[in-house]
């Protein structure tokens, strides 16, 4: 028995050196052509269950790989404020504009004749405020103090009532009106019956009479109508005119009715010498009646001068003395504050309008917005604008807008490098990096939370055209120098949320024992898992699951698979 024992021991004593010696060699002539990582992975990468795996120190990278477009960082939907027919169209889809080209124009003529009416209006408002505030002249203050003279003197006659001459003029051309009637009777009468020759007589010598009144009352008006100086307290003198008023308008009544008495004693006369006809009849009934309608009015008017002016008269006289007065004192004084600003106001509002107008002169054409590529033209020549014409991109500030899931969103950082791939060129990589991410998530139909992340997109002479396909790997982490062990060698405990592996010891003997070892890990990737506690280089792990600890030699554990495999039996 002992001697089996022995055999065994020396089996795997020789087992151990081969091993030793293949370690070796991988240790020394390996990473000296792919480095030490390179020799691991090579070691480790058909690593099974049951297979040993050894512990490394090298260098560990995670990446986060997400896809996405390509954008332009600058990219403009172009559309016009201004409505109207499309006059030119100066680009087509492809062409390369430089900021401040013209891209299309519209037809602008009503709006270079909106442009007219608004200078137009400027012109006045301005006009009109240089009016206002400039200092009155002579002639308008001689007006002006005419008015405030004239208006106080026809209050002051509202208010002093009719004169004694007043009311002497009325009653005579009562009595002249009842006269005309009875004039206009006898003519009447003289037409219906015939007339003798005294009566023949006393026509004519009323005619005279009539001819004499109308003279003298015409010279009388024209004497009340003539305009008279009056001097003012600083010495200078102004021809007045008087206005209408009481005396004028009853002189003037007193003038037709004149004129009518000459006109009634003439037809009298002519009547009479013409002898009784239906006609003379008529003009006779029709002279009465307007001798009536006459001595009516001058009577309704004697009753209105003897009454006097009544308060609405007088008020209205006062109204009009004010509202000259205060043009008068306008004029001295100048212009309110009050209107002035009005004037202001108006002038800014009118220059307001010609900038409005013309810019929208201005902005009839359209133009390119920054250097770029037009994309889109969604207008012909003839159309009316409305909505997106044109569109634009920056082909030099191309960038990649990648969706990445919530899970990696949290290893990716602003100024990570990123190597990125396309699917037009899907084997040429192109150097970048994350220049920004996005604040907010989104979420799609599928309730998947993803963030957009933008990388710059590396200087290459490849077509690149916005809304290509692209393939990112971000590297996230990179550690050097760290233990690594093949993933396949770590075992996870989820319910207690532990890790460990199975580690193969020889004692001296050439006695070998699996141990189950906890460990603490960091970062992995698609190879290998970093082990921040728990082992040490050179360490050799057993792939699969925790076994129970035993030594070689003296068989499997109790219910272990006897299968095969390095350490099973036989």
């Amino acid at each position: 028995m002992n001697e089996r024992k022995r055999s065994n021991r020396k089996k795997w004593i020789w087992i151990g050196v081969g091993v030793v010696v293949v370690l070796l060699t991988a240790v020394l002539v390996v990473p000296r052509l792919f480095g030490d990582q390179l020799a691991a992975r090579q070691q480790n990468q058909l690593a099974s269950t049951g297979d040993t795996v050894t512990a490394f120190t090298g260098d560990l990278t995670a990446n986060a790989t997400a896809s996405g477009q390509v954008e332009a960082q600058r990219e403009a939907r172009l559309a016009l404020t201004t409505s109207g027919e499309v006059a030119e169209i100066y680009v087509s889809v492809g062409d390369h504009v430089a900021a401040g080209d013209p891209l299309l124009k519209l037809d602008t003529a009503v709006l270079e004749r909106a442009v007219q009416s608004a200078q137009e209006a400027l012109r006045i408002q301005e006009a009109n405020l240089a009016a206002l505030t400039a200092p009155p002249t002579q002639s308008a203050l001689a007006s002006a103090q005419a008015s405030v003279t004239s208006a106080q003197a026809q209050l002051d006659d509202l208010k002093a009532g009719p004169s004694e001459e007043d009311i002497a003029a009325s009653e005579a051309n009562v009595r002249a009106a009842q006269a005309n009637v009875w004039a206009a009777n006898e003519q009447l009468q003289l037409a219906q019956s015939g007339a003798s020759e005294a009566e023949i007589a006393s026509a004519q010598a009323e005619l005279i009479g009539a001819l004499g009144n109308r003279d003298s009352t015409q010279e009388l008006y024209d004497k009340l109508l003539e305009c008279f100086d009056i001097d003012t307290p600083d010495g200078q003198s102004f021809n007045i005119c008087p206005g209408l008023g009481n005396p004028e308008e009853q002189t003037r009544f007193n003038l037709a009715t004149a004129k009518a008495n000459v006109d009634a004693a003439q037809a009298k006369l002519d009547a009479l010498l013409a002898g009784p006809d239906s006609d003379a009849v008529a003009i006779a009934q029709a002279s009465l009646a307007a001798a009536s309608a006459q001595y009516d009015a001058a009577q309704a008017n004697h009753d209105l001068l003897l009454k006097g002016a009544s308060d609405a008269q007088v008020v209205a006289a006062e109204a009009a003395l004010a509202q000259a007065q205060a043009n008068l004192d306008a004029l001295v004084d100048g212009p309110s504050e009050a209107q002035q600003t009005a004037a202001e106001v108006a002038v800014e509002q009118a220059r307001v309008s010609l900038q409005r107008a013309e810019r929208n002169l201005a902005e009839a054409t359209l133009v390119a917005p920054f250097d770029g590529v037009v994309t889109a033209v969604n207008i012909n020549e003839g159309e009316t604008a409305s909505g997106v014409l044109m569109q634009i991109v920056d082909e030099g500030s191309l960038e990649v807008v990648l969706s990445v899931d919530e899970v990696d969103i949290g290893d990716i950082a602003v100024g990570q490098p990123a190597s990125i791939t396309l699917e037009t060129w899907p084997d040429t990589v192109l150097n970048g990096s994350v220049v920004s991410i996005a604040p907010s998530a989104t979420q799609d139909n599928t309730a998947v939370v993803s963030y957009k992340v933008y990388l710059n997109l590396g200087e290459t002479d490849l077509p690149v055209r916005v809304g290509m396909t692209a393939n990112a790997d971000m590297q996230t982490k990179n550690y050097q120098n760290v233990l690594l062990v093949p993933n396949e060698a770590i075992n996870v405990d989820r319910s207690r949320g532990l890790y460990s592996v199975n580690r193969l010891t020889t004692d001296a003997d050439g006695n070998q024992t699996i141990e189950e070892v906890q460990v603490t890990i960091g970062l992995r990737d698609g190879d290998n898992t970093q082990i921040i506690d728990g082992l040490a280089e050179g360490d050799v792990l057993v792939v699969g699951n925790a076994s129970p600890v035993f030594q070689f030699g003296s068989g499997p554990p109790p219910g272990a698979d006897n299968g095969g495999g390095p350490f099973g039996g036989g």
